[in-house]
């Protein structure tokens, strides 16, 4: 384990600030080291050797030492808050760079329980910097900065006293490795057990209603106990690692600081050193080692914050899916042909869909059917340009009779700017309804006409109806929650009103009732009159009757299973 990474400083602008001040303040901190032990032992030598010495003199020195004293608090403070902020900053920074990074990977990382991994790393996982910024970091770079300036300082003093702490100052880098890679080992152990706690949560909390519909809501409560006790027992062990190394680390430090305190000693009994000097020395010999001694004991602190920094920069690391360069044709009145698109099941070794080949003619209704695992959300996720296929490809064929376009050539965000696409289960972001289905979250949008027609096309009028304050009212993180159902209507409300070209529906009546259902089908089916491309991913019969036509979806995995 590195003590300083230096992705870190790569990935973190705030680090880099940080480290800036931290090595500046260690430069002002050794400066004040040394007065302090030039003025203290001045005033002692002076004092204990009886030489007359005037009131001003006196008051002059202790006004000083009281100056330096200050100083070295005043740094000490800022070293402190600079620390917390830097830490927040990076801690902010990271997460923003790892959400960006599990985005543009894609469903495929997701589906892979990349997702999982991530959240836990961003939520829990970083959070464990804050110590490394705070009380590790800056005395790694006091190391690098106050012991080498106080040791040469020293050696002008008193050469015999600077080549013992020279000599024995590597001694606790050495049992500091030592001690690291079993440190490491351990770190690594609780993050790894942390992380399978976090996903296996994770996936507890997203299936609860199948499993309590199942009856196996109590099932899994075996496996999480495990996962914990595993937690907590790798949690003690790298306590009892840290106690242990601390107390080896401070004894060899004492013992240092011993060996030039007694050298010191027994060179004033014999009169071959003075007084000022030797007391100067066995001032500045502790400061030396300090850093050395903090770092020692603020490592393990830092170590789960550091093994988390590493999990994140290998997840930045990972290679993003090639992006198309050229710009989207316009998808009024183009068709879209799906020529034996093959994408492999995540975590499987077939493919889900398996040779996908069929055709998109502008203005029409098409219907992706087949049982549940075929690969139908994944075609859809293919059309959408989330996840290239692992075979097969899929064109544009542009209405103006011009060259058919590989999708995979197509610059994503030109492509996604004329689709609407409404999942299976829609995300709120917290604001007003009107602002989720104007997707305005920066000001206060105005009701119009074909807001209100949108709403009554996905029967999401009488959702309104019932809300506290209309289209005023809040939802989302600390608003009003809405039902799957409402969500999903919401999102279809926001489909009709976009009027893109090219819409990609992932079972927009799945959570409806039958009232709701008939009115959203009507104006489903009037999409294609409207001169708009209709993708449907459809169980219900109800929802197929309503495509012109419709594509059967099967994955090698049930094509082996069929007789």
């Amino acid at each position: 384990m590195k003590p300083l990474d230096p992705r870190l400083i790569r990935h973190a602008r705030a680090a880099r600030d940080y480290m800036a001040l931290t090595a500046a303040l260690g430069l002002i901190m050794s400066v004040a080291v040394v007065f302090q032990a030039v003025v203290a032992a001045n005033l002692i030598g002076a004092l204990a050797s009886g030489r007359e010495v005037g009131p001003g003199w006196l008051r002059n020195g202790l006004i000083a030492l009281a100056g330096i004293v200050a100083l070295r608090v005043a740094v000490a403070w800022a070293q402190e808050r600079f620390a917390h902020r830097a830490a927040t900053d990076t801690i902010a920074q990271l997460r923003g760079a790892v959400l960006e990074r599990v985005v543009a990977l894609g469903p495929r990382f997701e589906a892979e329980g990349g997702a999982a991994k991530a959240a836990q790393l961003v939520t829990r996982g970083l959070d464990a910097l804050d110590p490394y910024f705070t009380r590790y970091l800056p005395q790694l770079l006091m190391v690098v900065t106050v012991t080498p300036i106080l040791l040469v300082v020293a050696g002008f003093v008193d050469w015999i006293a600077a080549l013992i702490m020279f000599a024995t100052i590597p001694l606790i880098p050495v049992f500091m490795v030592l001690i690291g890679r079993l440190t490491e080992a351990y770190s690594a152990r609780r993050l790894r057990t942390m992380t399978q706690l976090g996903a296996q949560l994770m996936d507890l909390i997203t299936g609860l209603a199948t499993l309590k519909a199942l009856g196996r809501e109590k099932g899994p409560a075996r496996r999480v106990r495990e996962l914990s006790l595993a937690h907590q027992k790798a949690t003690f062990a790298t306590v009892r690692v840290a106690f242990l190394s601390g107390a080896a680390l401070e004894l060899i430090a004492t013992l240092s600081v011993a060996l030039v305190a007694v050298s010191v000693g027994l060179r004033l009994q014999a009169g071959r050193m003075d007084l000022t000097d030797g007391l100067a020395i066995i001032m500045i010999a502790p400061e030396i080692y300090l850093p050395l001694r903090n770092v020692g004991a603020h490592f393990h602190a830092s170590a789960n914050g550091l093994a988390a920094s590493n999990r994140a920069f290998d997840l930045l690391a990972l290679p993003l899916p090639p992006a198309g360069a050229r710009p989207a044709p316009d998808l009024a009145g183009a068709t879209i042909v799906f020529e034996g698109v093959s994408v492999r099941a995540a975590g499987r070794d077939y493919h889900a869909p398996a040779d996908l080949g069929f055709t998109l003619p502008p203005a029409s209704l098409t219907a992706l059917t087949g049982p549940n695992g075929a690969g139908k959300s994944t075609a859809a996720a293919v059309a959408l340009g989330l996840i290239r296929p692992d075979g097969g490809r899929v064109l544009v064929r542009p209405a103006d009779g011009g060259p058919a376009l590989d999708l995979a050539e197509i610059d994503p965000a030109s492509w996604w700017a004329q689709i609407a696409w409404t999942p299976q289960r829609p995300v709120l972001l917290a604001g007003t309804v009107l602002q989720n289905l104007l997707e305005d979250y920066d000001r206060t949008p105005e009701l119009t006409a074909d807001v209100e027609a949108a709403a009554r096309a996905a029967a999401f009028d009488t959702v309104v109806a019932e809300l506290p304050d209309g289209w005023q009212t809040r939802i989302g993180q600390g608003g009003v929650g809405l039902s799957v159902g409402q969500r999903q209507r919401l999102a279809l409300a926001r489909a009709f009103l976009e009027a893109k070209p090219l819409v990609i529906l992932d079972e927009p009546t799945a959570h409806l009732d039958a009232a709701s259902e008939a009115r959203i089908l009507e104006s489903i089916a009037a999409l294609p009159a409207q001169g708009r491309t209709v993708l449907l991913i459809a169980h219900r019969p109800t929802l197929i009757d309503q495509a012109q036509r419709s594509v059967p979806v099967a994955s090698e995995a049930f094509s082996e299973a069929t007789p």
